[in-house]
C-alpha cells in the first residue's frame, strides 16, 4: 500500500487513497489494478496542455490546399484503368475493411452501441451493422471473395456489440472472417487535474479517440491477423454512415496509381462554414483542419473556378496500405482536449451530476496519422452516394436525414440492392 501512497501523492492524486481505504477487498484490487496501468507522466503532460488555445497550437503552421480527383469528372479511360487496378487487388484477397464502432447511441436516444441503432429505411428497417454487412456481402459476391471485417468496439460497448452480432447471426457474414478489437481508454481529469471515481467505484475512463485505432490494431493482434491473411490494403470507416461504401475500387486504384500509402474519399462542403473538418496540408504534410480551427477568410477562399480551396470534407472514409497502418501504430499521436460534463462519486460517496462541463477528456484523431506521409490521394465522391451521417437526434445529420439519403440512393440503384 505504501507504494501506491507514494505514487498517488507524488502525482497529486492523494485523494484516491480515501476511496481505497473505504473500498471492499475486491474493489480495492480493481482500483489498484487501474492505478498500475496509468501512465502518470503522460497524464500530467496532458493536463498541462488542457487549456492550450487553438491559436497557440496553430501558431507558425503553414496551411495549404491539397489536390483531389473528382470521381465523376474522370474520362472513361482513366476511370476504367483505376477500377481495374483496384478490382484486381480486391479479387486477389488482399483487401480488408475496418469499422469504427466504439460509440454509444446516447445522443440518438438509443440505449446501446451505435451500430445496433435501427434505421427506419425502406423496404424494412435495418440496423447500422446490418447495412455495413450487406454492403460487404455485395462486394464479396461481385469479386468472389470474403473480405475480412474487423470491428473496433470500446470497453463500454464491446460485450453488447459481440452479443448483438451473435444474436443476429452476424447478418449472414462469415463468423470466421469477423474479428472484434477494443479501443483504448484514458482517465478523465477534473478541472483541477484530479482523477475521478465513477458510479461503480472505478477510476473514470473514456475512450481515447479514433486516432488510437492504429495502436489498438497492433496491440490486439489485428495487424498480425491481416498479415497472415495476405492483406495489403485496409479501408477504415465509421459505423454511423448509412451510405458508407467500404469497397470502392476507384479509391483503391487511384491510391495505388499515385504510388501513395494512404488515400481518402471526400465530399465537397455544403457551404464555407459547414461544421466539418477539411483536407489540407499542414507544413507540407497531409492533414485535416477542424472547422473550429480554420480562419473565416481561409474557409471562404476559392480557386479560379470558384471552388472552395478548403472544401474537401473528411468523411471518415480512409484507405491505407498495411505498412502505413503499421508505421502509424508505432508513433505517438498527439492528444486533443475536450471539455465535458462528467458525473462522479465524491469523497463522501455522493453521486455528483454537473450541469456544465467540469472535466477534461483526451482524444487522438485518426487523421493525425496522415502527417507521417508526404502525400495522400483524395477522391471526391458525392454526398448523396457516400455520406449519410447519423450524429444528432434530429435535424442535420440525424436518423431522418440519413434515412432520406439512404432511400433516395436505393431508389436510383434498386438493381444493386440485396
Amino acid at each position: 500500500m505504501e507504494r501506491y501512497e507514494k505514487l498517488l501523492h507524488d502525482n497529486g492524486q492523494g485523494h484516491i487513497l480515501k476511496y481505497l481505504e473505504n473500498a471492499n477487498p475486491d474493489k480495492k484490487a480493481e482500483l489498484i489494478n487501474q492505478i498500475e496501468k496509468i501512465d502518470f507522466k503522460q497524464l500530467n503532460e496532458l493536463f498541462k496542455s488542457s487549456n492550450r488555445k487553438i491559436e497557440e497550437a496553430q501558431e507558425g503552421v503553414i496551411i495549404e490546399h491539397v489536390p483531389f480527383i473528382d470521381k465523376y469528372k474522370m474520362d472513361k479511360s482513366q476511370y476504367q484503368d483505376l477500377e481495374e487496378l483496384g478490382e484486381n487487388i480486391i479479387r486477389s484477397g488482399k483487401y480488408a475493411a475496418v469499422t469504427m464502432a466504439g460509440g454509444q447511441g446516447t445522443r440518438l436516444g438509443h440505449d446501446g452501441p451505435k451500430g445496433t441503432f435501427l434505421l427506419n429505411v425502406k423496404p424494412e428497417p435495418k440496423y447500422l451493422f446490418q447495412i455495413i454487412a450487406e454492403g460487404l456481402e455485395r462486394a464479396n459476391k461481385k469479386y468472389n471473395v470474403t473480405i475480412p471485417w474487423y470491428i473496433m468496439t470500446s470497453t463500454e460497448n464491446n460485450d453488447r456489440t459481440v452479443e448483438f452480432m451473435k444474436e443476429h447471426n452476424y447478418f449472414g457474414y462469415s463468423e470466421k472472417d469477423i474479428m472484434f478489437f477494443k479501443q483504448g481508454n484514458l482517465p478523465i481529469l477534473s478541472e483541477q487535474g484530479k482523477l475521478l471515481i465513477d458510479e461503480c467505484g472505478n477510476i473514470k475512463l473514456a475512450a481515447d479517440g479514433n486516432g488510437c485505432i492504429y495502436k489498438s490494431m497492433k496491440i490486439d493482434g489485428v495487424i498480425d491477423d491481416m498479415k497472415k491473411r495476405g492483406i495489403e490494403w485496409v479501408f477504415i470507416g465509421a459505423v454511423d454512415n448509412a451510405l458508407l461504401n467500404m469497397v470502392d475500387p476507384i479509391l483503391l486504384g487511384l491510391t495505388i496509381n499515385d504510388i501513395n500509402e494512404i488515400g481518402a474519399k471526400s465530399v465537397v462542403k455544403v457551404n464555407p462554414h459547414e461544421r466539418v473538418g477539411v483536407f489540407c496540408k499542414k507544413d507540407s504534410k497531409p492533414a485535416v483542419i477542424e472547422y473550429t480551427e480554420i480562419p473565416e477568410e481561409m474557409a471562404e477562399e476559392t480557386d479560379e473556378d470558384g471552388e472552395l480551396l478548403f472544401g474537401e470534407s473528411h468523411i471518415m472514409c480512409n484507405l491505407y496500405s498495411i505498412s502505413a497502418i503499421e508505421k502509424i501504430a508505432n508513433q505517438k499521436l498527439p492528444y486533443h482536449t475536450a471539455h465535458k460534463k462528467a458525473a462522479y462519486i465524491n469523497e463522501n460517496g455522493e453521486l455528483i451530476k454537473p450541469e456544465k462541463p467540469n472535466a477534461y477528456k483526451y482524444e487522438a484523431f485518426i487523421f493525425d496519422g496522415f502527417r507521417y506521409f508526404d502525400e495522400i490521394s483524395i477522391l471526391r465522391g458525392r454526398r448523396e452516394e457516400d455520406f449519410a451521417p447519423i450524429k444528432n437526434s434530429e435535424g442535420v445529420d440525424s436518423p431522418e436525414s440519413a434515412t432520406k439519403l439512404y432511400n433516395d440512393y436505393w431508389e436510383k440503384n434498386a438493381n444493386g440492392r440485396m
